[in-house]
């Protein structure tokens, strides 16, 4: 399955007990998810004319990666670039991490990971999430924050509550400039640092996440396995 757009607000009772239910089956079927995830990513093609990036605007290649564009992790003899287009309190982006963390270690040294914000509305807090990541990466801790959201993601997503505080307690424990990091959330220029990246994801005809693009081009699969291959042929390269 895929997140999508969507704006439904959920009932507080039965939340805890649902959320203990839902993530205590999520290790036994993450791998099921992560294929329904790609399977579900030939929905929004880029290359619809609908979709496509207005005359005279930034060519779609130029879109999926920015000069600003944060990388996950560089290849030392880059053969390609995956990027993905994600929300931090998606499930399925929860999902799929492990298996782009697979991915990284596998392919690291010839493919260049490439992670941009997509905040959908129907999370409280992909925006707080998001926004607490940028906040991070200023400091030059992107990755670990990253990283934290991703781990910690059943302790606080699909909360009705905002979690901002949670994400600031996460700065803490990495050792963030807190005074820095709480101009960093207040600033508005970080909101439009992460809008910046969803405004591309729509003009390239995201809707859903996890959405992957590998070497510019929309990356469609139906299993993890064509999904590995598919960066491995272009590691290969």
């Amino acid at each position: 399955m895929e997140c999508h757009v969507k704006d439904n607000a959920k009932a507080e009772s039965g939340l805890k007990t649902s959320k203990i239910i839902v993530w205590s089956l999520l290790a036994a079927v993450i791998i099921a998810a992560v294929v329904a995830v790609i399977m579900a990513q030939s929905g929004p093609k880029a290359s619809d004319s609908a979709n496509a990036a207005p005359e005279g605007t930034a060519s779609q290649a130029s879109l999926v990666v920015r000069e600003n564009s944060h990388i996950l992790s560089q290849a030392k003899d880059e053969k390609a670039v995956l990027v993905e287009f994600l929300d931090f309190e998606c499930e399925s982006c929860g999902a799929a991490y492990p298996f782009v963390e697979e991915l990284r270690s596998k392919y690291g040294e010839n493919v260049t990971f490439v992670q941009r914000y997509f905040p959908l509305p129907g999370h409280l807090n992909s925006m707080n999430s998001a926004v607490a990541v940028e906040a991070a990466a200023q400091q030059g801790s992107h990755e670990a924050m990253y990283k934290k959201m991703f781990e910690t993601q059943s302790q606080w997503g699909e909360s009705a509550d905002n979690k901002s505080a949670v994400f600031r307690g996460y700065a803490e424990e990495l050792g963030l400039d807190m005074a820095a990091f709480d101009r960093a959330v207040a600033d508005p220029a970080t909101k439009a640092r992460v809008e910046f990246d969803k405004a591309d994801g729509q003009a390239l005809g995201v809707t859903g996440t996890p959405t992957f693009f590998l070497d510019g081009e929309l990356l469609k699969v139906q299993s993890l396995e064509q999904f590995d291959a598919a960066v491995a042929a272009t590691a290969a390269n």
